[in-house]
């Protein structure tokens, strides 16, 4: 690995300039950006992969629209559509990207899910259709430096940080670390729950050498598992564990400690499921009997498409839902979102 990072180092030093000068451009004015009266709240990352940033816009939701209007506004990685859509009732993961569709079926009468690849464009629509909302929730739009944030919430992975972590292509950073300083506050994501005192100290000094901005922690609560397949399951506890995310890490070790788990289905992120993936799994149950198939909340919105309905309802699957737990003050980071919406409205 080490070998391979000093192979790939000239292709990183050339990517880090381009997004350098890319950044410069930007905070000198020279790039033209837009801030909206009203508030917008970017949660991204620095990294590729994973973060948590879905659960964390959940969050959020969940905070703010007992007491304002709140709209997501979400690229839609990898849908079938192009452009500016707003989520309704005949939408599903293939025309918003399984993310978006995720928090539709969760909030959509609540909330207001847009998808949209230029944001700068797409808000001030969000705002002429829907005149009462009054925050946007921009997600995975760090990078995104047509629109100017009001409050920015940077993740970093617990496993993989971003100040141990190299640009493109020699790592995984889509910028250099120095441009954490952007965000406003860091939360180190899927924190394993023991995290000690010291070790959360330890993290907020690495994460200081780049950016003073306040630091939160935050671990994965998984909840009992809903099913959606086949209606009479076996007694739950043999595990066929499917995924198609970045890191299935957190979730096999949760099943591990909770179920017997006898076979790990693994493809990769934003995977788009298909009829011979569906007789993959099945032919998986048939070699263990009694076992049922466990998948994450990502993977079970695309596994519900009209096209494979009718194959899942043969399969007991179930799906485990996750939300953010603040390991220590959370209620200041509560207290901190709401702020910044109060302070722009």
């Amino acid at each position: 690995m080490i070998v391979l990072r000093i192979f790939l180092f000239p292709l990183a030093v050339l990517y880090n300039m381009i997004t350098g000068l890319r950044n410069r451009l930007y905070d000198r004015g020279l790039r033209p950006s837009v801030q909206f009266d009203v508030p917008v709240i970017c949660v991204g990352n620095l990294t590729v992969g994973g973060t948590g940033k879905t659960p964390m816009i959940e969050h959020l939701i969940r905070l703010l629209t007992p007491r304002i209007k709140v709209a997501t506004l979400s690229r839609g990685y990898g849908r079938q559509s192009k452009g500016l859509r707003f989520a309704n009732e005949q939408d599903s993961a293939a025309t918003l990207g399984d993310e978006p569709f995720q928090f539709y079926k969760k909030f959509g009468s609540s909330a207001v899910v847009t998808v949209g690849e230029d944001r700068a464009f797409a808000i001030p629509n969000i705002l002429q259709e829907h005149a009462d909302v009054g925050v946007i929730l921009l997600d995975d739009g760090f990078q995104h430096r047509r629109v100017r944030p009001s409050l920015s919430i940077l993740l970093s992975d617990y496993h993989r940080p971003f100040y141990e972590d190299f640009v493109l292509p020699a790592g995984r950073l889509r910028e250099s670390r120095t441009n954490v300083n952007r965000a406003d506050i860091v939360i180190i994501t899927k924190c394993p729950r023991e995290l000690s005192d010291d070790d959360m100290m330890d993290i907020e000094r690495s994460v200081r050498l780049y950016a003073d901005k306040p630091v939160f922690f935050s671990a994965i609560r998984y909840s009992s598992p809903i099913p959606f397949g086949k209606p009479d399951a076996s007694e739950f506890n043999k595990v066929i564990l499917v995924t198609g995310v970045a890191s299935a890490k957190p979730l096999v070790e949760y099943v591990k400690s909770n179920f017997t788990l006898v076979d790990h289905i693994e493809w990769g992120d934003h995977h788009t499921f298909s009829g011979r993936d569906i007789a993959v799994i099945q032919a998986a149950v048939g070699r263990n009997p009694g076992a049922v198939v466990v998948t994450t909340e990502k993977d079970m919105v695309k596994l519900i498409s009209p096209e494979l309905r009718s194959l899942i309802q043969s399969i007991p699957f179930f799906y485990i839902p996750i939300e953010v737990q603040f390991i220590k003050n959370g209620e200041e980071f509560d207290a901190m979102v709401l702020n910044s919406v109060h302070r722009d409205v």
